[in-house]
Parts: C-alpha cells; structure tokens; sequence
C-alpha cells in the first residue's frame, strides 16, 4: 500500500509539471512571438504618381467605427485570403494577413508582393502581412497563441481600433463593409459578439477534462496533438463557458487578455493551455468570469455555418432556398467555403457588387476603376484607377446594413444586448 501511494504521488507530480511546463510553454510562444515576431507594413513603400494619402479618420459618436481583421490561413490559401481581403476591405479598418507553419517563405513573400500590387492597399497602407510564420493545430492551444498574438499585433501598430474580428480563408461577408460599418455605428464600442454556454452537455463533449498536449508550442512543424491518458477534475474556481470559436470581440476585451491586468485571463490561458480546443471556450470563459466584462456580451457571433461535405456544398449553397437562408440570417460572414466555389460569384455579383479581382465599392471611393494592379497597369489608366476618392468617414448602407441595424437596434431596445448574463446560462 506505501508503494501504490508512493507511485501515485509520483505520477500525479509529473503529470502536474507536465502541464505546468506546457503552460509557460504557451505563455513563452506568446511574448517571444509579439516582441520577435515581424510584419510588414505594404503602406511603408509608395510610388511616386499614387502616394500614400494618410487620411484622418473621424471618431466619436455618428461616425464609423474601426474593425481590425485578422486573416489567417495554411498552404494554398494565397489567393483565397487575398480574395477575402478585397471583399472586407475599407480604409478606415485595420488588415493583418498570416500563413501558418504548412505554408512556405516563398508563399508569405508571393503573399506580401500581391497585396503590394494592388495600388489601392499601397495607398491607404492599412494592410500588414505576417512575415515569420508559426506552426499551430486548430484543436490546439498553439491555435490560441495564434490569435492573442494578432491582437498584440494590432494593439502595437494601433490602438484606435474598435473590435477584432478574426477569419479564416475559408470565411467569406455575406453583405459589404458599409453595411456592417453603418450597423455596428450606433452601437457601444465595448460589446461583444460570441455564441456561448455552460451546460454540461456541451462539457462532456468537448472532454473539456481531458488533457491535451499541444505540440505545435514547441515544433517548428504543424503537428497534431496527443492526449494524457489520466483526466483531470474540474476546477472550481471559476465557471468554464464554451461555444462557436468565431467571434467579434472589442478591444478593450482584447486589451484585457493580452495584458491581463487582473490575472484572470493569464490563470485561464494556463489551465486552456491543456484544453483541446481552446477557441472554443477561452474567449467565453473569460468574459463570463470576469466582473468588468461579463454584462458585455451578445450571445450571437453573427456567423451563418452549414457543415456539408464538399462534394454536397456546391450543389446545396446553389439550392435557391438555402441561399435566401444564408443572406437572409442577418449574419455577417458564412463559412466554409471551397477554393473557386460559385457561390462566392453569386454573392459577389447579388450583395457585394464587386467586379472580379477587384475591392468593393462603397462611399470611400466614387468610381468602379479599382482592380487594377502595379502590374497590369501604367500611366495611360491610373486616372481610371479610383480616380475620384470619397470621405472614409461615410457609409452608405444597402438593405442588409439597414436589416443588420433594426435588428440590433430592437434587441437594444429590449435590453438584450447587455441581458445576457453568463449566469443566467
């Protein structure tokens, strides 16, 4: 019996360190990767007949906000983030585009050289490119550092941002920039859109007590993850919430988990450090356990998702009444979307408006000239190169801007924007 305690005290202790060594693991890949990680800037380098404009943008109530997206992706997804890219952009917002570990340097260099070659980036210089790359498992906490190190990024080029919005090559808006500008205007700038709960159901199916091991901290390489094969007891010390790992959150939230000036976020990202998972219930553990932040949220993280097997997406995207489904669920972005798939035609010709290879039009620019690039274009067309610039400052919403604000603006008045609290779940 002495031996069997003896052993066990021994297993649980290395099992314990285990954990604990992970856990600063995690927390080393995090600060080295925000004070050693580079980006570049594509407005840094301009051209003398298109300089930069450096236009002043307006705050304050009636005027926009300012959206800061991180777009990330793996090998191949050079031109679906691209595409994605001109689909969100405005020169108001903030773009940071990243290639994980199973893409090459020579496919973050072809990355960063078209985004340079599009004048209209070059000019308004909002578009910043990872430069060193990191390897990462969706299912891992790697996927985690992943996103807190984009929100330090932008907090380091800027903190006149107003949410964050992460995406994948795989997202794609299903209504324009001026739409979603014009609907999120009238609202508090400290709200958070994330889909949410804390039913034990949900626990018992993410094996939320299970411990995870995240290789992908330590390894140069995407590498998939393993588990312990002893579980651990739920804490109780704080509630753990969990939902859709998509999400817009605000950057006073993001300041809070990237600084954690309270040391709730640093004690959860250690305990998520062993989570598999953690996208999906880091970001709601946080705001659901923290008295600042916890009356923040909207259970709604305004993403439209079918899981359909590629071969059956197409074919069910294309039905008449699934689209209507789709544009009509007041959401703002749908996924997943395959590489060349014509739904995204459908959607770019029927909501965005955009011409192929080209941005969207919107009030910051008055003419349809805006698909040229550096190297398809010369002196004799840039006056066709959205030659008559707009205020940045205005937005011209369509009808699903005008849907998207009724909608808000009915659950403001019912005062369910701030209603739903984490403990009422």
């Amino acid at each position: 019996m002495k031996i069997s305690r003896n052993s066990s005290w021994v297993l649980g202790f290395s099992s314990g360190f285990l954990i604990f060594v992970l856990s600063l693991m995690l927390l080393g890949a995090f600060y080295s990767s925000f004070f050693g990680g580079d980006f570049s800037n594509i407005g840094n380098d301009t051209i003398d007949e298109f300089p930069l404009v450096n236009p002043v943008i307006s705050k304050g109530s009636g005027f926009p906000p300012v959206l800061a997206y991180w777009i990330s992706g793996g090998k191949g997804d050079n031109g679906k983030i691209l595409r994605l890219l001109k689909a969100v952009y405005h020169p108001r917002n903030q773009y940071l585009l990243n290639l994980d570990a199973s893409s090459s340097d020579d496919d973050r260099r072809k990355l960063a050289m078209s985004v340079r070659s599009e004048r209209v980036f070059q000019a308004f210089g909002n578009v910043n490119v990872v430069g060193r790359s990191y390897a990462l498992n969706l299912m891992g906490s790697s996927a985690l550092a992943a996103t807190l190190h984009a929100a330090s990024i932008f907090l380091r080029i800027s903190r006149d941002w107003d949410w964050f919005i992460p995406l994948s090559a795989s997202d794609y808006p299903i209504m324009t920039q001026d739409d979603l500008l014009h609907a999120f205007t009238f609202l508090p700038r400290d709200l958070n859109f994330i889909d949410y709960t804390s039913n034990t159901g949900w626990k018992e199916r993410q094996g939320i007590n299970h411990i995870a091991m995240d290789p992908n901290l330590y390894f140069k390489e995407n590498t998939q993850i393993f588990f312990a094969s002893e579980p651990r007891a739920t804490p109780d010390a704080f509630r753990i919430y969990g939902g859709s790992p998509w999400f817009i959150l605000s950057r006073d939230f993001m300041d809070y988990c990237v600084y954690g000036w309270d040391n709730l976020p640093r004690k959860l990202l250690m305990y998520f450090t062993n989570v598999a998972y953690p996208l999906e219930s880091y970001f709601h553990t946080v705001l659901c356990n923290s008295p600042e932040f916890q009356n923040t949220t909207v259970n709604n993280d305004l993403r439209f998702i079918e899981w359909y097997n590629p071969s059956d997406m197409e074919r069910n995207f294309l039905n008449l009444s699934h689209y209507k489904k789709m544009v009509q669920s007041g959401s703002v972005f749908a996924r997943p979307f395959q590489e060349g798939s014509l739904v995204l035609q459908k959607v770019d010709e029927i909501i965005l408006k955009r011409r192929p290879d080209g941005v969207v039009p919107g009030s910051w620019c008055l003419d349809t000239g805006m698909n040229q690039t550096m190297e398809n274009s010369n002196s004799d067309t840039n006056e066709d190169f959205c030659s008559i610039w707009g205020s940045i400052n205005e937005v011209k919403p369509g009808p699903y801007g005008l849907k998207l604000r009724a909608i808000l603006s009915k659950l403001a008045k019912e005062g369910k924007l701030r209603s739903s609290h984490c403990d009422e779940l």
